[in-house]
């Protein structure tokens, strides 16, 4: 199976709020957040230019010299275009995204009611990025529309 690499700024599944300025947090940016510990809020991301919000999804946030100076940016935008303090988040010990050895009980359901199935050797073939986004598609109260599309995208669904 050939794994597709997202572009830094987002999947093709999120090209709907990819225009017009990155209206919406792309996952690219979820994934970054959780590394570095913060929430941040729509209503914030709202009120960054577009040059703060392509930084975002631009900046690398993998090593910890990276997840430490992305943190910083991110806090100076909050704090500069909101007045606010930053939301912190406690960082997961193991993520779901992380776990290679068994498919996340959320996504073999997700599967199941798109009728098909998900292989452990197929979710180990998606990069760390493309997990993430899965899990985050099924969670409760997530509008779930853009989850088959993603797998379509990840070469999961015909």
């Amino acid at each position: 199976m050939n794994t597709i690499h997202a572009p830094a700024t987002g999947f093709r599944f999120e090209e709907d709020f990819m225009e017009d300025g990155i209206r919406c947090i792309p996952m690219a940016v979820r994934f970054k957040l959780d590394a570095s510990g913060i929430k941040l809020k729509l209503a914030e991301w709202s009120r960054f230019t577009v040059t703060e919000r392509e930084n975002l999804a631009l900046l690398p946030c993998s090593s910890p010299n990276e997840i430490t100076r992305y943190k910083r940016y991110l806090e100076q935008c909050i704090r500069h275009r909101t007045g606010n303090a930053p939301t912190y988040l406690e960082a997961a010990v193991s993520p779901q995204w992380t776990l290679l050895h068994q498919v996340p009980p959320g996504i073999t359901d997700k599967f199941q009611e798109l009728q098909a199935s998900i292989t452990v050797a197929q979710w180990q073939a998606l990069t760390e990025l493309q997990r993430f986004a899965l899990l985050k598609l099924t969670r409760p109260g997530h509008e779930n529309r853009n989850f088959p599309i993603a797998a379509r995208e990840f070469g999961l669904l015909p």
